[in-house]
């Protein structure tokens, strides 16, 4: 058999695995990281051995943790990060240094290691879970909380983090000097040359190179152009001797004002999961299992030692910072897991000779098993506090102490504001629902109130007297957008009330013709394109009377399109009326061709 062949077999075995383990895993919400660990385990040689040289996977699957930190330096726009200043470099620094410390004092102290081994070994475990908790956060739509962007400030030190961990446990190596590596001091100068260099080819051949791609309207020129750049950088640190982490953190963060970032990150991010997966798979593989079978209560107590030691640290440092007790603890419960970026570390004290094999089975299973508590922890965290639990200690009144009113508005930002005070004008009594409380205060000090709460859950949303009320309006986009597993549930729940959603186009329209409440999508695209469509015709001249006709033409045709798709399912159906009106034919003829 070739080595093709083998790797070809080898792969179709793990993605075997891997698919009903991650798919068993996320349905019990244990995260879809634990189950290509297990997968992992499973086809390694430690159980069913069906798949070989893990470490020569390794190699490959450590791209993923490159791409994963060129995603992160895309996300670091200056202006952002100037408004988390002080949580990125104060909580971060604070939590990653004290954390760190603190764990390696425990571990010096209590397990016989020595200080340059127990150094290795604590600071990695100071870091959380990138992959588990932003999902979570996400997927309950806490993100954009104050609490979520904590959490979120927190997790983006730690991956920056992981450079400057790298160059200590370098420094504190223990291997054989390489004499064809340079010195210390011209790395130094190596590296603020890379950077200068990786900088300018960014802003005066990639920009351009993007700007030359867009026109050109070839998507899979940026799939290209996105890989290329991780590589390259990658490619040219090493070559340097120096982290590829590095280069291709500063390749996204080159790119992190370009008018292309959108478009490169969801490029690169189906690569950056696919990886980021083999990578979990190839650590279940090298998980020595027996070494951890014969030290199980070593196991188990550096994981709880590990969870108790953040929590307090982090609580601590919140509490220094002037958070509430309960969001302070729910912050510390949050991120007292190990995280991935710890068996990468692992992996570099075992490389410097810091740590045995089995020290770094060991340590790989305390994050793998501190992992696995996250759901448990989060929802512990949620219970006891969190947001709400600030919001109640700031005052700020939830759902429950509403009067019934006849309409419950979900969200009060823009949209949500325009839509309110249409209602008000018709003197209806609205129940307003946000998970801001920044919005909250804005509308206190307009004479409106506005309850503290997730407006997609169906507790909260009896609460707030959806049983009686008459219509509910979701005017929230983007990320806290309810799903359509959440909008079928509610409808459900309650059948009496109309269901008004905002959506973005007419996609999110035909996701939703499911559940049966299409019609009542509301396109911020439909209105908005419309609205500078009459507002053209007005400019060069047109009556009112003919600009109201043809508003009234299209939004008809539109929508005829529109019961088209969804009849056939898809965006390409009746696309004989995507284009209403062309030059040298009339509508008519357009009529005639879509019946045809």
């Amino acid at each position: 058999m070739t080595p093709t062949d083998n790797l070809l077999r080898d792969g179709v075995i793990m993605l075997g695995a891997a698919l009903p383990s991650v798919l068993l895993f996320r349905r019990f919400g244990l995260g879809a990281v634990l189950g290509y660990l297990v997968a992992g385990v499973l086809v390694g040689p430690q159980v069913l051995d069906i798949v070989g040289d893990a470490q020569g996977k390794l190699g490959i699957a450590e791209i993923g943790i490159t791409l994963l930190l060129f995603l992160v330096g895309l996300e670091l726009n200056p202006r952002r990060l100037w408004d988390l200043r002080r949580e990125i470099f104060g909580f971060g620094t604070a939590q990653v240094v004290v954390a760190g410390l603190a764990i390696t004092g425990v571990i010096w102290g209590f397990a016989g290691f020595s200080p340059k081994a127990a150094l290795a070994l604590g600071l990695p475990l100071a870091l959380s879970s990138t992959a588990q908790v932003l999902p979570l956060l996400r997927s309950q739509g806490r993100l954009h909380t104050q609490f979520g962007e904590r959490a979120f400030s927190i997790l983006l030190f730690q991956d920056l983090s992981i450079i400057p961990l790298i160059t200590i446990i370098t420094a504190l190596s223990r291997a054989p000097i390489d004499h064809n590596a340079p010195p210390g001091w011209l790395l130094g100068l190596y590296t603020v040359g890379a950077i200068i260099a990786l900088v300018l080819a960014g802003r005066y051949v990639l920009t351009p190179a993007l700007r030359l791609i867009g026109n050109l309207g070839e998507r899979e020129m940026f799939v290209a152009a996105g890989l290329f750049t991780v590589l390259a950088a990658s490619a040219l640190m090493e070559w340097l001797h120096l982290s590829t982490a590095l280069g291709a953190f500063v390749a996204g963060v080159m790119l992190a004002d370009s008018p292309y970032r959108h478009e490169i990150e969801a490029d690169v991010e189906p690569f950056r999961s696919i990886l980021l997966g083999l990578f979990f798979l190839t650590i279940g593989m090298l998980l020595d299992l027996s070494a951890i079978a014969t030290r199980p209560l070593f196991v188990l107590g550096i994981a709880v030692a590990l969870i108790v030691v953040k929590t307090l640290v982090l609580f601590g440092i919140a509490k220094i910072a002037k958070m509430e007790t309960r969001s302070a603890f729910a912050l510390g419960l949050l991120l007292s897991q190990g995280g991935e970026f710890g068996f990468v570390l692992f992996g570099q004290a075992q490389a410097a000779y810091l740590i045995a094999p089995q020290a770094a089975s060991l340590f790989s299973a305390v994050v793998t098993l501190s992992m696995a508590t996250t759901p448990f922890l989060m929802s512990l965290a949620r219970r006891f506090g969190g947001d709400e639990a600030g919001a109640k200690l700031r005052g700020i009144a939830g759902p429950e102490e509403a009067e019934q009113g006849q309409a419950i508005v979900v969200g009060y930002g823009r949209f949500g504001q325009t839509v309110t005070q249409m209602l008000f004008a018709h003197g209806m009594s609205l129940t307003i629902v946000d998970l801001d409380t920044e919005i909250i205060d804005i509308g206190d000090r307009m004479e409106i109130k506005v309850y503290y709460g997730d407006g997609t859950r169906l507790d909260l949303l009896r609460q707030a007297g959806a049983d009686e009320a008459e219509l509910i309006c979701f005017c929230i986009d983007g990320e806290q957008q309810p799903s359509t597993d959440v909008l079928e549930a509610v409808q459900e729940a309650f059948p009496h009330a109309r269901l008004l959603v905002r959506v973005f186009d007419r996609r999110d329209v035909l996701a939703l013709k499911k559940i049966g409440i299409a019609p009542q999508a509301v396109r911020e695209v439909m209105e908005s394109a419309v609205k500078m469509g009459r507002m053209a015709l007005e400019t060069v001249g047109v009556e009112g009377d003919e600009i109201d006709r043809i508003e009234a033409d299209y939004r008809e045709r539109d929508l005829r399109r529109l019961r088209a798709q969804h009849e056939a399912g898809e965006l390409r159906a009746s696309t004989a009326s995507a284009l209403l009106y062309r030059p040298g034919r009339a509508p008519d003829a357009l009529d005639e061709q879509a019946e045809a």
